[in-house]
């Protein structure tokens, strides 16, 4: 799969000095930590609205010098602003885990020492428990992909939702895959690096090499082998956001509710294993959840096949 190119740092009102520790922080984020795109995107988006609002505060371009002298009652002035304008919980508490990282960094290369950042409190984020569709709507999902006007394009969301819920993938997994990944009959397993680098490997159903297949016979663009495979329809990387569609043109079709999601489809994998009896360690690896307690989410969902388990196989049942 292709490296993850380095996130550029974002336009922010600083001084040359803080702009190119700003810079060479995302950098490495991208090269050192291996952290996901879409959280060096996420973090450089935190750090530029705080800088943002530091700018503001201070009336005029923030330095390394400023930053050393900044104390708690800033941090808390700017996430609240933050929260006044309509920001949830969960994002203020990535925004505080963005501002946290970069200030641990510029203290390990001696740049800065300041951790009034570290006393912040996260915001309490309320606990989600995953929302799966069900077995025989996830199966109406994946069998009726949307219908398109072009019959290449039906194919290719049919691959992608049936690699969702037939693998557990993520997403920006599926759409980063390339010719040279893709699944054969004689090479039924897909090598995933998902989140922070962790590698995975995942087995895939029959149906969805064939879909795959389907697909690269009927798509009008030459693919390189390096590539993503999954195309829009001018020929560019596919975008998340035309799956997203399809799911939401789906829901209507098939009567799912809002949660109905391409991310729900990977939750249903998780779910109908464990339903099935699949060891939650097991289904840790196929996720590639660095922690079991990620996963242990899914038992909340599926608790009254568990307490039947229970119920069952205790010895003083």
């Amino acid at each position: 799969m292709p490296a993850p190119a380095a996130t550029a740092a974002p336009e922010l009102p600083l001084d040359a000095d803080l702009g190119q520790a700003v810079a060479d922080w995302l950098d490495h984020l991208a090269h050192e930590r291996g952290a996901a795109e879409l959280t060096r995107l996420a973090y450089a988006r935190d750090v530029r609205q705080f800088m943002d609002f530091l700018a503001g505060h201070l009336g005029h371009r923030p330095s390394l010098g400023d930053l050393q002298g900044l104390g708690a009652k800033t941090f808390r002035a700017f996430l609240a602003s933050r929260r006044r304008h309509g920001v949830e919980s969960r994002s203020l508490a990535r925004t505080l885990s963005a501002l946290r990282t970069f200030f641990r960094w510029l203290e390990a290369r001696a740049v800065v020492q300041n951790r009034a950042v570290l006393t912040i409190a996260a915001p309490k984020v309320a606990h989600g428990v995953p929302k799966p569709l069900t077995i025989a709507k996830a199966a109406a999902v994946v069998e009726g992909a949307a219908p398109a006007e072009l019959a290449w394009v039906g194919a290719r969301d049919t691959a992608v939702l049936l690699l969702l819920y037939g693998s557990g993938l993520r997403i920006s997994e599926a759409l980063a895959l390339t010719p040279r990944d893709a699944p054969t009959a004689e090479r039924d397993v897909l090598r995933i690096v998902g989140k922070g680098g962790k590698e995975r490997i995942v087995p895939v159903l029959p149906v969805a090499i064939a879909a795959t297949a389907r697909y690269l016979a009927l798509c009008p663009y030459p693919l390189d082998a390096d590539e993503p495979m999954f195309r829009g329809e001018k020929g560019g990387p596919l975008s998340p956001r035309l799956i997203q569609l399809a799911m939401q043109r789906l829901r209507g079709a098939l009567g799912l509710p809002a949660t109905a999601t391409p991310h729900a489809l990977r939750h249903s994998f998780a779910t109908h294993l464990l339903s099935a009896g699949a060891d939650l360690r097991q289904i840790q690896e196929l996720l590639g959840h660095a922690s079991l307690s990620t996963t242990q989410a899914y038992t909340e969902v599926d608790r009254d096949r568990l307490i039947a388990v229970y119920a069952a196989a205790h010895p003083r049942r």
